[in-house]
């Protein structure tokens, strides 16, 4: 994505997600679900790191918390709405043959690929130097022109204070090695498996820790009491990223103070009331309102470290491997919890042990947090030079530029000592 059209590839991979959406409804065996939904992995893969990528083309890294945080509030909304619309599809069974999900895939199917068709004009490439003409030869020719973002007075400001954004270099291997090989990228991918674990087992067991307080709910009312929890999630995002971007340096404790609010639901859902009590759905609740600013601030401060220390290809790697790896928590939550304990189901508690495993890996997510915190103050984020040349570049290696030397001015007014006079 880098290195090609930020606005071609992101539409790539929407329109390669609602053809497998669609072909999801003519779905007739088991062999047929995993081969596609092992075909949207491969074709979703790039989504999100992309996205977060695509976001630092526009705005300082200190600033992109809020930004990722609006663009995750689709996922919430997709959770949200997936739920209310399923009971919807669930009254269309029979419609022309077909099952209720077989019409939920094909629409959303077909809807995707007119999103993602429309994303060649609708999204901006990323920016142009001032008076700069986008190149149009070989293949590019034959690809709709997005409208540019930002034009005149506009388009000035930000090439001063983003000038590293238009200094677009050619990466090598070595310097994905430097960044996979960069101490700072694992504990981070830490911080992401715990809450991405805990967020994908909430998602996939949720309707099964609900219907467990009343067995007697139809599909119907499970989904509906489904929606309020990623409801929950979307208000935390929308109310605790813009505070994360103003007080940027304090990521980590916004992120832990997410995971215990997290930590507290899990515990209430498992342990609060009896069995079928209602106290233990508000423990869901909380789970999603905690759930809310994780992933963002994560993301966000990847993207701050990275893109001081390795510039544009150290925000590209970093978050691919972040998110990609980091989703090894989903496994852990999908196969070998909720569906590997049956000493959850002769607990009085039910679920306790998988809860208390998902509170255990995120115990080690504010562990991380903590371990970050203490190597970015030791260490620091200091460029490291890597064997491309890019122009504007101080002698040290780095794009000066607005945002760049007003950063590092914030930085070091947190990290300075006061010293007593002698």
């Amino acid at each position: 994505m880098s290195k090609l059209s930020p606005h071609v590839w992101m539409s790539r991979i929407v329109i390669g997600v609602g053809i497998i959406g669609a072909c999801m409804a003519a779905m007739k065996a088991a062999w047929s679900l995993y081969l596609l939904r092992l075909l949207l992995g491969v074709v979703i893969a790039g989504m999100w790191p992309g996205m977060s990528y695509y976001l630092t083309l526009f705005y300082p890294p200190s600033r992109c918390g809020k930004r990722i945080g609006y663009y995750f509030t689709a996922a919430q909304l997709s959770a949200a709405v997936v739920g209310l619309v399923s009971a919807g599809f669930q009254k269309m069974d029979g419609l022309q043959g077909l099952v209720g999900f077989q019409w939920m895939f094909l629409i959303y199917g077909i809807v995707g690929i007119a999103v993602g068709i429309s994303l060649l004009w609708w999204l901006p490439d990323r920016p142009l130097k001032p008076g700069e003409i986008r190149n149009r030869t070989g293949w590019r020719r034959y690809i709709p022109q997005s409208r540019p973002a930002l034009t005149g007075e506009d388009a000035r400001l930000h090439y001063e204070d983003l000038t590293r954004v238009y200094q677009k270099k050619m990466w090598t291997w070595m310097d994905l090695f430097r960044v996979m090989m960069d101490f700072r990228l694992w504990p981070l991918l830490i911080m992401y498996f715990g809450v991405v674990g805990v967020g994908i087992g909430v998602q996939n067991y949720g309707t099964v820790i609900i219907q467990s307080i009343n067995p007697n709910l139809s599909g119907i009312d499970l989904s509906l009491l489904f929606a309020p929890i990623w409801l929950c999630d979307l208000i935390a995002i929308l109310i605790s990223m813009p505070i994360s971007d103003r007080f940027h340096a304090q990521r980590p404790l916004i992120f832990s103070l997410a995971v215990l609010l997290q930590i507290a639901g899990l515990l209430i859902t498992t342990f609060a009331g009896a069995a079928n009590s209602w106290t233990r759905y508000g423990g869901l609740l909380i789970i999603g309102f905690g759930l809310g600013p994780t992933v963002p601030n994560v993301m966000a401060w990847t993207n701050e470290i990275f893109q001081a220390r390795h510039g544009e290809v150290g925000v590209a790697a970093a978050s691919a491997l972040v998110s990609g790896l980091g989703n090894l928590g989903s496994i852990l939550t999908t196969y070998a919890l909720y569906t590997g304990w049956p000493a959850d189901e002769n607990s009085k508690h039910p679920f306790r042990k998988s809860n208390l495993v998902m509170i255990g890996i995120l115990c080690a997510s504010i562990g991380a947090a903590v371990v970050m915190s203490v190597l970015v103050r030791v260490f620091g984020v200091e460029r490291v030079r890597t064997g491309g040349f890019e122009e504007d570049e101080d002698e040290d290696g780095q794009v000066e530029d607005g945002a760049a030397r007003r950063e590092e001015q914030e930085r070091y007014s947190e990290t300075e000592v006061v010293r007593p006079k002698v």
